[in-house]
C-alpha cells in the first residue's frame, strides 16, 4: 500500500495543496471545542470511560484535520480509526454501565459490531445518493436499535440516544450531498459533517455521563 497516495474525495479540494480544503480543515476545531466542553463536565466524576471518550473525540478532530490538509492514505487512517474506536468504546460503555453487563459480556457484545457492519454496509450501499457515507449509515441505525431496546429500562437514555441518532442522520445527509451540490455550492457541504458530528459526539458523551450518574 502506498501510504502517501493522494486522495481527492471532496468538493472543496481542487489540488493536492496543504490548504486546498480550508473550510473542511478549520471546521475540525468543532471537535476540539466539543472535547473541551465535555472534559469540563466529566472530569472529577470517577468516569474513566467518559474521559476516554473525550480524549478520542479530540483525536477525531486532529485526525480529520490531518486528512483534510495532507489528503493521503495515512491521513485517511488517522481520520477513520479514532471514529471506529469511539464507536466501540461507546458501545462497551453502554453495554456495561446502562445494560449492567459484566466486563466480558459487554466486550463480546461490542465485538458484534463488526459482523453487524459487514452485513448492513452492503445494504446501505444499494441506496442511491449515499455514496461513501454508506459506511457510516449503520451507526445511527444501531443507536436507534439501542434506544428502542432501552425505552422501558432507561427512558431518558433512550431519548438521548434517539436525539443523537437524529443529529447523525442529518450529518450523514450533509456528507452525502457534498459532491452532488458541488456545482452550485463550490465549497461543498462536508464541513457540516464536522460541525454536526462534533455536536453529536459531545451529546452522546453527555447522555452516557447522565446515565452513569
Amino acid at each position: 500500500m502506498d501510504w502517501t497516495q493522494q486522495i481527492d474525495s471532496y468538493c472543496e479540494r481542487l489540488s493536492p495543496a496543504y490548504w486546498a480544503e480550508p473550510i473542511n480543515a478549520v471546521t475540525n476545531a468543532a471537535f476540539l471545542i466539543a472535547a473541551f466542553v465535555m472534559w469540563r463536565r466529566v472530569r472529577g466524576q470517577d468516569a474513566p470511560l467518559a474521559c476516554l471518550l473525550v480524549l478520542i473525540l479530540a483525536c477525531i478532530g486532529v485526525g480529520s484535520y490531518l486528512f483534510h490538509t495532507h489528503a493521503q492514505v495515512w491521513a485517511a487512517m488517522a481520520d477513520t480509526m479514532p471514529i471506529l474506536l469511539f464507536i466501540l468504546v461507546y458501545i462497551f460503555a453502554v453495554n456495561r454501565d446502562v445494560w449492567g453487563l459484566g466486563r466480558w459480556s459487554a466486550l463480546g457484545l461490542t465485538l458484534l459490531f463488526f459482523p453487524y457492519a459487514a452485513l448492513t454496509v452492503p445494504v446501505f450501499q444499494l441506496l442511491p445518493g449515499l455514496g461513501s457515507s454508506a459506511g457510516y449509515a449503520p451507526v445511527p441505525l444501531l443507536i436507534l436499535i439501542y434506544a428502542l431496546l432501552l425505552r422501558h429500562r432507561a427512558p431518558q437514555v433512550a431519548r438521548g440516544l434517539a436525539i443523537g441518532a437524529a443529529i447523525l442522520i442529518l450529518s450523514i445527509t450533509f456528507r452525502s450531498l457534498d459532491l452532488p451540490v458541488c456545482g452550485q455550492f463550490p465549497v461543498g457541504t462536508h464541513f457540516m459533517w464536522h460541525i454536526l458530528n462534533a455536536i453529536m459526539l459531545g451529546w452522546m458523551i453527555e447522555v452516557y455521563r447522565r446515565a452513569r450518574a
